[in-house]
């Protein structure tokens, strides 16, 4: 927690440093790595009890990257980081565990920047988390992180015509193109006969308090500003405080059943929720089609599960 707050305050004083829009940027070539160690328990079980993970065994789907965030902020808080990291929003994630996790067993982690992207409301990062056990690697996954701004547009080769595809068009991010999607593809939209988001069928209302960002932040050391009050969040364009990504993803992947069976997963954060709130769990019969809707059936997430075999 302590490298973490650090982080933030570094990350702070040097955002007004940064300007976001070019996809161009040189990404930090560093790559951050935790050391092999066993997951502490007491941690573990308030991850658990605030998402709503039963005591399995196994670690829960996504808490290797709640384990990898303090390195995951120390390098996108870092000089050679492009990105503002006030006001980051995460916007989709893929998790791919090739097999369950204990906690006893001693997990190293690494993360790094992949790469940056236009993305129609400013630039996005692409960002890696790997976990290995013994050299083995037993999970990964990306996460896009958008840095909101006015969309600049390509300064134009005077050398040739542009084509009415570029002159017309910014290049999509990976996420909007699909090309970090597994085939098959994790959009529930993308499968013959799938119900769409707001037709999936209600399984669970929950009721968000208001001091959610702060509770989730304790327990994940995620304290960005947006997730926090509602005057930090209307300091990047927020009304009130938001609920993180990675808790509507870890709370709606809590009802995933048979976890170990899991191949991959994908999550877009479509809109965020913002706090306090009520929402709807809604998922197909099988569970591996799901989303988060709020009032008037406004999508604040969709996700998919693809299994093995």
């Amino acid at each position: 927690m302590t490298s973490l707050s650090a982080s933030l305050v570094r990350g702070a004083l040097l955002s007004p440093l940064k300007r976001a829009g070019r996809p161009d940027a040189a990404l930090p070539p560093d790559r951050p790595t935790r050391p092999a160690a066993p997951v502490a328990p007491g941690p573990l079980a308030a991850y658990g009890r605030i998402c709503g993970f039963t005591e399995s065994g196994a670690l829960p789907l996504t808490y290797p990257h709640v384990l990898a965030f303090p390195d995951t902020m120390r390098l996108m808080t870092g000089r050679a980081f492009p990105l503002p990291v006030l006001g980051l929003v995460h916007t989709w994630i893929e998790i791919a565990p090739h097999r369950p996790v204990e906690p006893t067993e001693p997990l190293e982690l690494t993360v790094y920047a992949q790469e940056l992207n236009r993305h129609r409301r400013g630039t996005e990062v692409t960002m890696t988390t790997e976990a290995r056990v013994a050299g083995e690697l037993v999970w990964e996954s990306r996460s896009g992180y958008l840095s909101r701004h006015a969309p600049r547009r390509p300064e134009p080769d005077r050398t040739r015509t542009p084509s009415a595809a570029e002159a017309g068009a910014s290049t999509p991010s990976a996420a909007e193109a699909g090309a970090n999607l597994p085939a098959p593809t994790a959009s529930t939209a993308g499968r013959p006969g799938a119900a769409s988001p707001e037709e999936l069928p209600a399984r669970a209302e929950w009721s968000l308090p208001g001091d959610l960002g702060r509770r989730y932040g304790a327990v994940s050391g995620d304290r960005n500003p947006i997730h926090l009050y509602p005057l930090t969040a209307r300091l990047f364009g927020f009304p009130r405080a938001i609920a993180h990504g990675m808790w509507t993803a870890a709370r709606c992947l809590a009802e995933t059943r048979d976890p170990a069976a899991v191949r991959t997963v994908r999550i877009d954060f479509r809109a965020p929720v913002l706090l306090p709130a009520t929402v709807t769990y809604a998922a197909d019969a099988a569970g591996d089609a799901f989303a988060l809707r709020g009032p008037g059936d406004r999508v604040h997430l969709v996700g998919a599960v693809i299994r093995k075999g």
